[in-house]
């Protein structure tokens, strides 16, 4: 019992303390950038990092380097900050990502958020071929080009949140499309780079004008395609954020805890009672062994049953003369089996003693 008591012990332990080594940080925060991942140069940017309500501290990674760390002015904003970057420029592009404490406990760090400086080149033309305006289910070819050479093109949506496509080429880049869809409707720009994080001056807006079904007899976009909802210095595209991000629950690994505590406890209480239980069968199982044992022994020397029983705490007979006049024999056995021959032993020393009496 001891070797298994302390084997639980041991596995509840191990349990608890891996899950402790498991589970030392916290789930990623959130981070997004505003008015938009891409910031003219020059312009104000603001970088949120998001995480859970309690957060004491957080910090901002740039390019792998703790860049700055704030802690939340009041209770009530403490699952996000804001890091604001007073001037875009070429030294503060780049790749950024965040995290965040909670008491102890730091989180993993967020999703990278890449920053965006643009204006640093000059101003790339885009074109669509066949034409602008088609008809679903056929290709088109978007074309950009920068005399200026670079090495990178950059084609994006309005609108759109999802990544912008990447080409390469020396003065222009081809964005093969299709078959296209009204889903591929919009306002398109594209850019020039010499770097990942830094882009030219965006190009004049081409609108892809797509003809759905065949009772659709309009080129009409389904987004809004005016040029004053497209600032000339930046998109509108923005990062979605939630509100409540998936963060790791502190009470699943308390309930774990409580819960491989109730179980040594069981043990400790299931293992004494299971002791106790064997022994109780053991010494039955003797008791019966020892009752047959007697049983068998009397059979064969009936003679001896008094000392072979002792066993079964017989008493000894006792013997008492009242004048000559009366006898009597006394026999207690708390082993009913172990004094069935009784009468027998009375009738034999009432004939002793009967002889002895004529004797004298």
């Amino acid at each position: 019992m001891p070797s298994t008591l302390a084997a639980l012990l041991f596995l509840g332990l191990s349990l608890s303390q891996g899950t402790s080594t498991q589970k030392q940080s916290l789930s990623k925060p959130v981070i997004w950038a505003k008015p938009s991942f891409m910031i003219p140069e020059g312009k104000l940017a603001i970088i949120w990092c998001q995480g859970t309500h309690g957060a004491a501290e957080y910090q901002l990674h740039f390019e792998g380097g703790l860049s700055a760390f704030k802690r939340p002015k009041s209770p009530g904003m403490s699952n996000r900050v804001k890091f604001p970057i007073p001037s875009m420029t070429s030294q503060t592009a780049g790749q950024y990502r965040c995290f965040y404490r909670s008491g102890e406990l730091w989180s993993e760090p967020s999703d990278p958020l890449d920053l965006v400086v643009t204006g640093l080149y000059d101003t790339p033309t885009l074109s669509v071929q066949p034409r602008p305006e088609v008809i679903s289910g056929e290709k088109v070819t978007f074309r950009c080009r920068l005399e200026t050479a670079t090495s990178t093109f950059f084609l994006l949506k309005e609108g759109r949140s999802s990544r912008p496509q990447r080409r390469y080429g020396n003065i222009q880049a081809e964005f093969p499309m299709g078959p296209v869809s009204t889903a591929h409707r919009g306002t398109y720009r594209c850019f020039g780079s010499y770097n990942t994080h830094a882009w030219s001056f965006p190009s004049e807006p081409v609108k892809l004008l797509v003809k759905g079904d065949a009772g659709d007899t309009t080129f009409a976009p389904t987004e809004h395609t005016s040029s004053d909802h497209w600032d000339s210095y930046m998109l509108t595209t923005e990062t979605r954020f939630q509100e409540d991000p998936v963060l790791w629950d502190h009470n699943a690994q308390n309930l774990l805890r409580i819960g491989l505590v109730f179980l040594v406890l069981v043990a400790l209480v299931w293992l004494p009672v299971e002791d106790w239980l064997h022994r109780k069968k053991s010494q039955e199982r003797a008791s019966r062994a020892s009752s047959q044992e007697c049983r068998r022994f009397r059979a064969q020397s009936p003679g001896e049953t008094t000392e072979r029983c002792s066993g079964h705490r017989q008493r000894e007979l006792t013997k008492h003369f009242d004048h000559g006049r009366n006898m009597r024999i006394s026999t207690l056995c708390e082993d009913p089996s172990g004094c069935s021959e009784r009468k027998d032993i009375c009738k034999e020393n009432k004939s002793m003693v009967g002889g002895g009496r004529q004797k004298s």
